[in-house]
């Protein structure tokens, strides 16, 4: 999946002739905290709610005194990427532009989301398992040969690590929604199992905890 394919139909950039009471109206209907700053097919970078709040309202923003980040991704740039940068900039919305770095569209939050909770490892059924384990010591072809052994196999998998610690959490997708076997053989070659979700965990209220437990994780 890739940028071009999340672009926001609904969105548009600000201009240097807006204001600075238009471009916070724009970030307020649409729950954003930036907009791109185009001039013609140019990108000049990202405008913050934050900077726009610093000056008088009525100000053009090509008037304000403003120092633009310009973090954007390529239109063929994966979605794994988009996610490490909007997450490393704190971004609400992160702009695209094609090769000829000529601005294209801009992708936001509930766009990614949006994809993502479609995409078939989401959606399909199945529980969820999370390991803990020296990073050293993470092997995805022996975890899923064990689970495998059990007739079951890994529809997802990524890794959460603080890189000042040795340590990973290794969070799986299995197509199953009985694990219990698949834990104890786990147990049994070593693996710390540090928490299991069977699907029907998703259908009560602790979903909205945890999905606001990931987005902070994420610092998106």
């Amino acid at each position: 999946m890739t940028a071009e394919s999340l672009i926001s139909a609904i969105l548009q950039p600000l201009t240097l002739d807006d204001t600075g009471l238009f471009a916070i109206d724009q970030m307020s209907e649409f729950h954003v905290r930036h907009l791109p700053l185009v001039d013609g097919e140019q990108l000049l970078g990202l405008v913050a709610e934050d900077d726009i709040l610093n000056y008088d309202l009525e100000y053009k923003i090509g008037s304000l005194n403003l120092h633009f980040n310009r973090p954007y991704v390529s239109a063929h740039n994966h979605i794994y990427e988009i996610l490490r940068l909007m997450a490393d900039f704190r971004l609400s919305v992160i702009p695209v532009v094609d090769k000829q770095d000529k601005y294209v569209g801009m992708i936001t939050q509930e766009d990614i989301l949006n994809q993502l909770g479609n995409m078939g490892s989401f959606t399909l059924p199945g529980s969820i398992i999370v390991l803990e384990m020296h990073r050293k010591d993470y092997s995805l072809a022996k975890i899923s040969g064990i689970i495998e052994q059990e007739n079951a196999a890994v529809i997802s998998t990524f890794i959460t690590s603080d890189l000042k610690s040795s340590m990973a959490e290794v969070t799986l997708k299995i197509n199953k929604k009985d694990v219990a076997r698949i834990i104890a053989s786990l147990e049994r070659f070593g693996y710390e199992v540090k928490a299991s979700f069977h699907e029907s965990d998703y259908l009560n209220d602790s979903i909205k905890e945890r999905y606001e437990s990931l987005m902070m994780y994420l610092n998106v």
